[in-house]
């Protein structure tokens, strides 16, 4: 399991791809429920409403996405390694939000922390454009594209399907 988590943070470190994670669907399921259990505990901890259906929902347009853009490249086989990589990365980075979120208080955020979570967002969004780099045999500003569109697809469809109150904004 160690090595498996050393070959996670060398995707986070853009020195390995979701082609060196152990192929078939048992590490792929482990890390999806993992990730849809840590998206809902962060969406609480924001008091966010709703946060299982939230995680669930945001999931599978991870999964639908990559797999529709694995189908269109000709290479579903990825898909495993693909999910794996994705999850297992997305856990490591809900942990470090958890410890984010840790630090916040009554009175808001302690300062210079938005700045922190802003670069872990985009150094996020970038281990998934690595990573989609690898899966889908692109360039890596194709890549971020296909990052930054699944995120703004996952964005639309949980706001749809999830809309804040009204006032809460």
């Amino acid at each position: 399991m160690s090595r498996l988590l050393l070959r996670l943070i060398d995707i986070m470190r853009f020195r390995a791809g979701p082609q060196d994670l152990p192929g078939g669907w048992g590490f792929a399921v482990i890390f999806m429920v993992i990730y849809g259990l840590m998206g809902a505990v962060t969406d609480r901890m924001l008091d966010g409403a709703e946060a299982a259906p939230r995680s669930l929902f945001s999931l599978m347009v991870q999964v639908c996405a990559g797999a529709a853009l694995l189908w269109l490249r000709r290479v579903p086989s990825r898909l495993p390694q693909t999910i794996s990589a994705l999850a297992g990365t997305g856990i490591v980075f809900g942990f470090i939000t958890i410890l984010l979120l840790l630090q916040v208080t009554p009175q808001g955020f302690p300062q210079g922390l938005g700045l922190i979570w802003l670069g872990i967002f985009l150094w996020s969004l970038f281990v998934d454009a690595h990573i989609y780099r690898h899966a889908l045999s692109i360039t890596m500003s194709l890549g971020v594209l296909v990052a930054v569109t699944v995120f703004a697809l996952n964005f639309l469809v949980i706001e749809a399907l999830f809309p804040a109150p009204a006032g809460s904004g």
